[in-house]
């Protein structure tokens, strides 16, 4: 009993540790937004800074049409993007999970090529734009590069084989069941933990992602958030690179580049930090289970 006392005071010392270290750059980003830009440039990072300032808000608030626009394309195309691969991850899955379907072990190879090889961005970029045609649409923010995932797919693949019984599979064709039954009806309510970590993978993905905005999208009404806030600190970046332009160095001056910077960052991540609580109880079981090899 002791022992076990021992070890659990032992343990919880250290995962605090952990989650404090995790916590402190967050904690750091958020500060950071709300310090005045001078304070910052003068004494950098601090959890107690001199001076506060909302001006990198003020600045972010002043864009904020563009803003809220953007915020819904990242929530659409996380949303939508994220339902649409885990619906195909989780069908593609399930015939490499049969032991009886024949081409299992073929079908398994190539996904599992695609995680050794690619073709590369412009071969890439050629056949999504010219053959697919899917430039300024809403479609080049979801279909490229993070549709499916190897690795999702593979780690479906071995939760179901490791986690659903074939015995289960079995009754339902004895009791008439359709394939596509079998994997609406046993499969995937069964497989709600590696469900719920793909969706975790592949949401912070689409919700991260700012390079199919910056391949594909030259219209500023399809930016996501992350590719509209490194626009916009590219703009503050370069009118302070440039105040020898005539009328640019009192504005360029004002600008709280730093400040926005930490400002833009805490935006960012903050959705995920709101939505990560609900399906963290899911995350372990899933990536533990389904990464076993069937």
């Amino acid at each position: 009993m002791t022992e076990s006392k021992s070890f659990n005071r032992t343990s919880t010392i250290i995962l605090t540790i952990m989650v404090v270290i995790t916590l402190f750059p967050i904690v750091m980003i958020a500060v950071a937004s709300f310090t005045e830009e001078n304070t910052l440039l003068a004494n950098g990072y601090t959890i107690f800074p001199r001076a506060w300032s909302l001006d990198a808000y003020r600045f972010i608030v002043k864009q904020g049409s563009m803003i809220f626009r953007s915020y819904g394309v990242s929530i659409f195309v996380t949303g939508f993007g994220t339902f649409l691969s885990v619906l195909l991850t989780t069908m593609l899955a399930y015939p490499m999970s049969r032991k009886n379907f024949k081409y299992a072990k073929v079908l398994s190879f190539f996904v599992f090529f695609t995680m050794l090889f690619n073709g590369g961005i412009v071969p890439s970029y050629i056949m999504w734009t010219s053959f697919f045609h899917i430039k300024n649409t809403i479609w080049a923010l979801i279909f490229p590069n993070y549709l499916i995932s190897a690795f999702n797919v593979i780690l479906v693949k071995n939760f179901y084989q490791n986690n659903i019984p074939d015995a289960l599979v079995e009754a339902a064709q004895i009791d008439g069941a359709t394939e596509m039954q079998i994997f609406r009806k046993v499969m995937l309510p069964l497989a709600k933990p590696v469900v719920a970590t793909i969706g975790l993978f592949t949401g912070l993905t689409y919700w991260n992602d700012w390079t199919n905005g910056l391949y594909y999208v030259d219209k500023q009404s399809l930016y996501s958030i992350q590719l509209l806030l490194m626009k916009i600190m590219n703009n503050i970046q370069a009118l302070k690179a440039n105040t020898s332009l005539v009328g640019t160095g009192n504005v360029a001056a004002t600008l709280p580049g730093t400040s926005v910077r930490m400002a833009l960052a805490f935006i960012g991540i903050l959705p995920i930090l709101v939505v990560y609580p609900f399906v963290q109880k899911y995350l372990v079981e899933g990536v533990v289970v389904g990464a076993v090899k069937g």
